[in-house]
């Protein structure tokens, strides 16, 4: 069996490429899904200008479910609130850009460190180790349930994407929008027990 290479250093411009092109989306959606007013004026956000800001203000920790999550906030605290989920292996710090512009247009924005990341820590050394796309998502679910937030429009991409559209297909009443840039489909487990043609297997 093939050992995987990790890669030493993480490519913060392919992280930033992922992040703008993601929250880019996310913007020109989040202006649609605003008040009647939006409908007949377009929204005006600022360019994102790559590099302008390194870190988050400040990073807060709350238990949730079986973590201690480590997020960032940015925003009115009664704004309507954005959930903006990394991929691998990247970090929170793919949404640095991204996060004043949302707050900037009057959105609460939540960026979680997901499960192995970060400031979020196991809160019990029994809790099972799994990183799957359910569980990262479960984990939004009970972030949502301790900050009390009642509804979110979930913005996300690669890895994190996946765990949005599960939100959105297994709490549908949770979700007000998706954005979900560069993720994988949600895949039926039976479907899968049928073999692809030849052709389509050997690529």
């Amino acid at each position: 069996m093939g050992k995987t290479k990790i890669p030493e250093s993480i490519d913060y411009d392919r992280r930033r490429f992922f992040g703008s092109a993601a929250m880019a989306l996310a913007a020109t959606q989040l202006g649609m899904m605003g008040s009647a007013d939006a409908q007949t004026k377009a929204t005006q956000l600022p360019a994102v200008k790559p590099g302008t800001n390194t870190s988050f203000a400040s990073l807060k920790q709350i238990n949730a479910g079986v973590l201690n999550i480590g997020y960032a906030e940015a925003g009115p605290a009664d704004g309507p609130t954005v959930i903006l989920l990394h991929g691998w292996p990247y970090d929170i710090h793919s949404f640095v850009d991204v996060a004043p512009l949302l707050a900037s247009a009057g959105y609460r924005v939540i960026v979680p460190y997901n499960r192995g990341y970060g400031t979020t820590r196991f809160r019990s050394r029994k809790t099972f180790r799994n990183a799957e796309q359910a569980a990262v998502a479960l984990d939004v679910i009970a972030l949502m349930n301790a900050l009390k937030i009642k509804k979110a429009t979930i913005g996300a991409f690669d890895w994190g994407a996946r765990s949005a559209n599960i939100i959105a297909a297994l709490w549908p009443e949770r979700c007000q929008g998706l954005v979900s840039v560069g993720g994988y489909f949600l895949t039926s487990p039976k479907a899968q027990k049928s073999p692809l043609p030849p052709g389509a297997e050997l690529q």
